[in-house]
């Protein structure tokens, strides 16, 4: 990344009892206050610094992992950088929170970026932040972003990658490296919220996402309608599964593009990919090591990559995101 700071968009913190907000030390849950990062933008920061005033000042309770008392557990920030719209989640032990019409008007009269303020209760000793349960106290519950000309709605629940700059250029190397021909037609797997698959659809004759996550899945059906996408339909269901069915129908599939968590794909997939025959595939990875593990699969069923481009999507962390071409070998 050329410029590798201020790049997250997505933020989570904890609060101890002195209103002090950071993150967790590695392997513990002390918190480490944090007055600044380079990690996230100053807009992040300020409202932060006004979520810490209000809580302060009407004393709302912290939450006590000893105790398994008091209300807020987290807060959960998300932005969207092209519009300059601020999601702010409140994660919290109880469903009801007093002064919340209050704190809403304070922190938007403050912060104007902030379009949404959600509650999302997580009631479980647990250190899983999110819960599936929520209700909007403010705004709509989403913000909207723009990406490679296209607009997407995200929520809490939402997968979206945390570094919009680095995401744009993987977007444009993955369509770089396929052929695409206008009657292609291309399975986005693990699609999220649909990036990709839309991102795509313009290049083909129909785009098929699959999705597991229910709400992600919402999503991607509300951006297709929100950007006028006819030829992309989208599947709530587990992508091994649903590529397995997909075999069975021997479906014509030109490209299948794959980008799974960082626990990569699985053995069900890739047989699939072994009779539905598509003449490229993208993988797109979090984690080289399963990747690594996946391509040997892929290399005992006939498909090959040359050139693995590594991405710095997470600037100042071992971590990185890899994209790959894999092609059918012709006998």
């Amino acid at each position: 990344m050329k410029e590798p700071y201020y790049y997250r968009n997505k933020v989570i913190v904890a609060f101890n009892q002195k209103y002090e907000y950071g993150l967790y030390e590695e392997t513990s849950h002390r918190i480490v206050p944090m007055k600044s990062c380079l990690l996230h933008d100053e807009v992040t920061h300020q409202v932060l610094l006004q979520i810490q005033k209000i809580l302060k000042k009407y004393r709302v309770s912290i939450y006590d992992e000893k105790k398994n008392k008091g209300f807020l557990k987290h807060v959960f920030i998300r932005r969207a950088i092209s519009t300059n719209q601020t999601l702010v989640v409140l994660v919290a032990r109880e469903p009801v929170m007093k002064g919340s019409k209050n704190f809403c008007q304070e922190l938007i009269k403050a912060c104007p970026t902030v379009k949404s303020v959600v509650l999302n209760i997580n009631s479980r000793q647990t250190s899983v932040v999110l819960s599936k349960q929520e209700k909007v106290l403010y705004g709509k519950g989403f913000i909207v972003d723009e990406l490679c000309g296209l607009t997407f709605k995200i929520s809490a629940q939402s997968f979206y990658q945390v570094n919009h700059e680095q995401c744009t250029y993987l977007y444009h190397k993955l369509l770089s490296l396929l052929d695409l021909h206008k009657n292609d037609v291309i399975l986005d797997t693990y699609c999220g919220i649909g990036t990709i698959g839309m991102f795509l659809a313009q290049y083909v004759d129909t785009v098929i996402g699959v999705e597991l996550n229910k709400e992600a899945y919402k999503d991607a059906l509300n951006n297709a309608k929100m950007n006028k996408i006819e030829n992309i339909h989208f599947v709530n269901d587990d992508a091994s599964h649903f590529m397995h069915e997909l075999s069975k129908q021997k479906q014509k599939i030109d490209c299948v593009v794959m980008d799974p968590p960082r626990a990569g794909s699985t053995k069900t997939f890739i047989e699939a990919i072994k009779v539905l025959q598509p003449r490229q595939v993208i993988y797109v990875s979090c984690d080289p090591t399963t990747q690594a593990r996946d391509l040997k699969m892929f290399e005992k069923i006939g498909y090959k990559g040359k050139d693995v481009y590594p991405v710095d999507m997470f600037p100042h962390t071992n971590h990185v995101e890899t994209c790959m071409l894999l092609q059918r070998r012709t006998m």
